[in-house]
């Protein structure tokens, strides 16, 4: 059983050569095309209409004596999420580059990580047949841009010609000599024993040692041909069943899976595809799953597919291994984790969106049905981070990009018949502490109205930490149940700080707790006016924790982005300008190249000037790196909750009274 990857800068030609692999295995009888709209992979409407992927799809066939679960992932920036999901459950993968465009930046992107998860990764040079194809300038992109440890596995004839042609390598000394320079600085007992003794490194070892380093991530065999004539695939089949690792696993260990996906069927039940790694769930189970940061849920197994041959077979039981659809989680969310989790878990490899835009209904009545509709969305793609705003009245979603939301525009439409427009896009900025605060209110003591006593300290953590929730009393000073609330009500408060936006990065340590025990009148039932409640913490904690960070100051913080820009010599006089502009701070600049940092906002607008400033030419990389303060006026973003910044306001709201 292998779980493969295929993956792609957007047009490269992966889906169409999911469809060859298929044709090829005996899957489908004729060939889809992206353009027709026909794939077996691209099944969204949306899909066919752009030939673009948008949602991962898994498609199964036969190798030899290998099981392939074969994952047609997005190419699109703006669909990372995507594919940030499915690597976490990938054996291996097919990374494929246009042997017309080369590496592109969101090639780059892509090998990145996979070379830093260890992914087994080959490379197939598409579209040797198109006019302008040079696999040989491709090479030395490959090497030069991706990784050094790339190695052509044979040589492509009538590039640029319907009639180009790929033939595998076997055994000739100038393919050894490659082989043995790659493999021999990642293994020092081979070139000794080639210096030793030449005739003990033998083609066969040679071949053998191959697989070994590319089943660790340290060699990249590199193919060439053509999905749409089929030049090369068969190469890159056997490629696949030599050189790929099979996925491990015990089907009798303790349970351990992945939800990397989430679907919903006919009657609106959600469908789990889970990567199983340990275990087995069979039908009928009662399984507990859960996320990060979350409290385990539990649901019953109702139904198990399996892909099997191109299609989804139903099956009793499913093992290590393998990738199933289960039916009955009602609960199940994306990134849950089913059973034990594992110990590395391949996770938050991309940036998170850094854009947001408020969607509004074109039917004032629809407003109800638009927030249903978003949070089904939000359950198979948590990134789009749903943020409701009860006081206006308004949803707003995350996004990477602007075809991300033409995308929820037409699924809105199409799926839900509800009609949207879009505010303008703006930024996602974050909150740190720059100092440290403190708050205390005591229970019955003015001005505090809550039947609890809870101080806060807030002060700056590690970057990158998180909220860190910490203890300056006993664990045994308060009811667990109230200690919880605390917890939780601190990291739900944090999502808007002084400024509006998510806090970030900082240590909350509870100094002091009070509470008065349950208790009742002579002879009465239970007297919540005279004792402490869950509500109490929950109501007081967001007073104390914001006068806290009030008292520590916040900085806030804009997305940027590191910018490389290939471009003709003459156009860089006509780029730099419009780069000021957009906030940007050139950091190199050479005959060719342009470098540097530029605000998230920015970067859509230089996506679409670019084209035009450099002849088309222009080719720019762009991917999220850091927050860095705002210069300038601070952008506050509009409170959603009931503002506890400002008690006269907060109390009217949440006790009626001041």
């Amino acid at each position: 059983m292998l779980n493969l990857g295929i993956l792609a800068h957007v047009d490269a030609g992966k889906t169409s050569l999911t469809e060859r692999l298929l044709h090829a295995a005996g899957v489908i009888d004729e060939i889809g095309n992206v353009d027709d709209g026909n794939t077996q992979t691209d099944s969204l409407a949306l899909e066919r209409q752009r030939g673009i992927t948008i949602k991962s799809a898994v498609v199964s066939f036969v190798v030899g004596d290998t099981t392939v679960n074969l994952i047609d992932t997005p190419g699109h920036p703006d669909f990372i999420a995507e594919v940030e999901r499915v690597l976490s459950v990938l054996d291996g993968a097919v990374l494929v580059v246009s042997a017309v465009e080369g590496v592109q930046a969101q090639t780059r992107v892509l090998m990145r990580t996979l070379r830093r998860l260890g992914i087994p990764t080959l490379i197939f040079v598409n579209k040797i047949d198109r006019r302008g194809a040079d696999p040989g300038r491709v090479l030395g992109e490959l090497a030069e841009k991706l990784s050094p440890a790339v190695v052509s596995m044979g040589s492509a004839a009538g590039h640029g010609t319907a009639g180009a042609s790929f033939t595998p390598f076997d055994g000739e000394p100038a393919f050894a000599g490659r082989l043995l320079d790659v493999l021999a600085d990642q293994n020092e007992a081979l070139l000794a024993a080639y210096v030793h003794d030449e005739d003990s490194v033998s083609y066969a070892r040679l071949r053998a040692e191959l697989a070994a380093q590319t089943g660790e991530a340290l060699a990249h065999p590199v193919f060439s041909g053509s999905a749409i004539t089929g030049a090369g695939v068969d190469a890159l089949i056997a490629g696949i069943e030599e050189l790929l690792p099979a996925a491990e696993g015990d089907p009798e260990g303790p349970l351990s899976g992945t939800v990397f996906k989430v679907e919903r069927g006919p009657a609106g039940e959600k469908i789990a595809y889970v990567r199983m790694f340990s275990g087995t769930i069979r039908t009928r189970d009662r399984l507990r799953f859960a996320g990060e940061p979350g409290a385990a849920r539990e649901g019953k197994v109702t139904a198990i597919t399996v892909f099997d041959r191109g299609t989804a077979a139903p099956v009793p039981e499913v093992g290590a291994g393998r990738i199933a659809r289960l039916r009955g989680l009602a609960e199940v969310r994306i990134g849950d984790t089913i059973g034990l989790p594992r110990k590395v878990e391949a996770q938050g490899h991309f940036a998170p969106p850094t854009l947001e835009t408020v969607v509004t209904p074109v039917r004032p009545g629809d407003r109800g049905a638009l927030h249903v509709a978003l949070a089904q969305l939000a359950e198979q793609d948590p990134l789009i981070a749903l943020r409701q705003d009860d006081v206006r009245q308004e949803v707003s979603v995350s996004l990477y990009g602007e075809v991300q939301k033409e995308v929820i525009q037409a699924t809105l439409r199409d799926d839900y018949g509800i009609d949207v427009t879009f505010r303008e896009t703006t930024t996602i900025c974050v909150e740190r502490p720059i100092g440290t605060g403190a708050a205390v209110e005591v229970i019955a003591k003015e001005p505090n109205p809550f039947l609890a006593t809870v101080g806060l300290r807030v002060e700056p953590g590690p970057r990158g930490g998180g909220v860190e929730f910490r203890l300056e009393v006993e664990l045994g000073s308060l009811p667990y149940a109230f200690m919880r609330t605390i917890e939780e009500t601190v990291h739900e408060t944090l999502q808007q700080g002084v400024h509006g936006w998510q806090v970030v990065d900082c240590v909350v340590t509870l100094t002091h707790t009070g509470y008065w025990a349950r208790q009742s009148h002579m002879g009465g039932g239970f007297d919540k006016s005279m004792s402490s409640t869950a509500g109490d913490f929950r109501n007081l904690t967001p007073l104390v924790l914001m006068s806290a960070l009030a008292q520590a100051g916040t900085t806030v913080e804009e997305p940027m982005h590191r910018f490389r820009i290939d471009l003709p010599e003459d156009t860089a006089g006509q780029v730099l300008p419009v780069l000021a502009r957009l906030g940007a701070v050139p950091r190199a600049q050479f005959p060719g190249l342009l470098a540097g940092d530029i605000p998230a906002a920015g970067v859509h607008a230089l996506e679409q000037q670019l084209p035009g400033l450099t002849k088309g030419e222009g080719v720019l990389e762009c991917p999220f790196d850091r927050y860095q303060p705002v210069r300038g006026p601070v952008p506050e973003r509009p409170r959603t909750d009931h503002n506890p910044l400002n008690r006269k306001e907060y109390l009217l709201r949440v006790v009626r009274r001041v």
